[in-house]
């Protein structure tokens, strides 16, 4: 279908319409070869009131075991089965039922086998697990009735604690039943089901918003089935459907982001220090190309991929590098290795963008970013002569692309390639990998 994207994200809000509506669109983008991230923090809890009848809803996991058969309906031409992850917010009612979802223990009708979970945890949480203290779990419909606000639309940052606040705000209001739960005995189902099943995935939302340098466009609620990606998410909503004369019907609808990224990876074990600008370069540039000639499988991905012009650029083969520069996983070294090693991607990928951008043009969403102030620099204690000449000239010229690097996963194509997996280490010289049914023999890289 000449799709060039592999990951997609979108918002989930609590009404019927946009429920069906991200099923639909995860069925165009499995069909497609992509997997879905699904944010249902939104959603309302199991009891929870409908149209003003108290406890009519069925909470999160009906729809969660609709998206789980559509993943296995619509599979990937008969390859692999469709993706998708859905993420809940630990402070969400339903968490105890999310958690065990693939569990094999329970009522049948409230699992869903073939999706993987992820908990959108803020920094309060892991404070209070740590403090051995108690957190409360919210229906989120229930705190915008009588709030006013919806508790997931904000984070903290180190200077502004915008959710924290919220959070304390909702435990103390009489009128919201809370359930008050040890924050301890909650990571304790969260590490049984990850022995059981290997999820759920966590998502450190606070630490994820704090970074990121498009704050001033949305906000980042859940991740891909991959983890990696992190960008602005939005949820599409109903606005009118119109019968016109001619028998046809025309549906508006108000669009959010719905999040599409290419990547790619530098393959770090069969290139030199000296080769890397050069390499980077062609392939911010060729990543840009995919943006441009790319064929979404749904609209809302093509509008937020013109917005953003996300791409991310990761690695593969790393520690094939570290053993062809004679560095121990386990030492000192390899931390200086990849701090400096990390650093200079970063700094010949942003060059590169902004170079593209005196060409091209900036990404739409520029103006107010953390690129154009300087925030992104000095966040992350970028400050030498280089990275000041770098940030002046982003902010004079602009960059191509508002989200830049993620390192993913590339276990098929570092096995092409001969190198090793993403940023994971070598656990044995040689394995044998069972995938649905077929068997690969890998070998660490360069053996005789």
């Amino acid at each position: 279908f000449h799709q060039l994207s592999s990951c997609f994200i979108s918002g989930v809000d609590d009404n019927l319409w946009s429920i069906y509506d991200v099923n639909s669109k995860f069925s165009r983008v499995s069909k497609h070869g992509g997997a879905l991230g699904i944010y249902l923090g939104k959603v309302r809890a199991l009891n929870s009131d409908i149209r003003g009848f108290k406890n009519s809803s069925g909470g999160v996991i009906p729809w969660i075991r609709l998206y789980n058969d559509t993943a296995v309906a619509v599979d990937q031409l008969g390859k692999r089965k469709g993706g998708a992850t859905v993420t809940l917010d630990i402070w969400h009612k339903d968490f105890y039922e999310f958690v065990e979802l693939r569990t094999n223990n329970g009522d049948d009708r409230r699992k869903a086998h073939d999706i993987f979970p992820a908990i959108s945890v803020p920094n309060i949480f892991m404070e209070r697990m740590l403090a051995r203290e108690n957190f409360t779990l919210f229906d989120p419909h229930e705190i915008l009735a009588v709030k006013g606000y919806s508790l997931e639309d904000y984070f903290d940052t180190e200077d502004e604690k915008e959710f924290t606040k919220r959070y304390l705000e909702c435990e103390q209001d009489p009128n919201l039943h809370g359930i008050e739960v040890p924050a301890l005995d909650m990571m304790k189902k969260i590490m049984r089901s990850a022995v059981e099943t290997g999820t759920p995935f966590i998502f450190f939302r606070d630490t994820v918003n704090a970074a990121n340098p498009n704050k001033h466009a949305g906000m980042i609620y859940a991740s891909n089935l991959c983890h990696e990606i992190a960008q602005n998410v939005g949820f599409t909503n109903l606005a009118e459907e119109i019968i016109n004369e001619d028998g046809t019907i025309t549906t508006k609808t108000n669009t959010g982001d719905m999040v599409t990224c290419n990547l790619n990876s530098i393959s770090l074990g069969r290139i030199s220090d000296e080769e890397l600008e050069e390499n980077i370069a062609l392939q911010i540039r060729m990543l840009d190309n995919v943006i441009s000639i790319n064929q979404a499988p749904v609209p809302e991905s093509r509008m937020t991929s013109d917005k953003y012009r996300a791409i991310g650029l990761g690695t593969s083969g790393y520690h094939h590098y570290l053993v062809n520069h004679d560095i121990q996983w386990e030492s000192d070294e390899h931390i200086e290795v990849a701090d400096k090693l990390f650093e200079n991607i970063a700094y010949y990928s942003i060059k590169a963008s902004m170079e593209l951008a005196k060409e091209k043009g900036a990404y739409p969403a520029f103006k107010g970013s953390e690129w154009e102030t300087g925030e992104y620099f000095t966040r992350r204690g970028y400050t030498s002569d280089r990275w000041k000449q770098l940030a002046s000239n982003v902010a004079k010229y602009g960059i191509r692309n508002g989200y830049l690097m993620a390192v993913a996963p590339t276990g098929s194509t570092s096995n092409i390639a001969n190198t090793t997996a993403g940023i994971d280490p070598i656990f044995k010289k040689f394995f044998i990998e069972e995938k649905k049914g077929s068997f690969t023999p890998k070998t660490a890289p360069d053996l005789n």
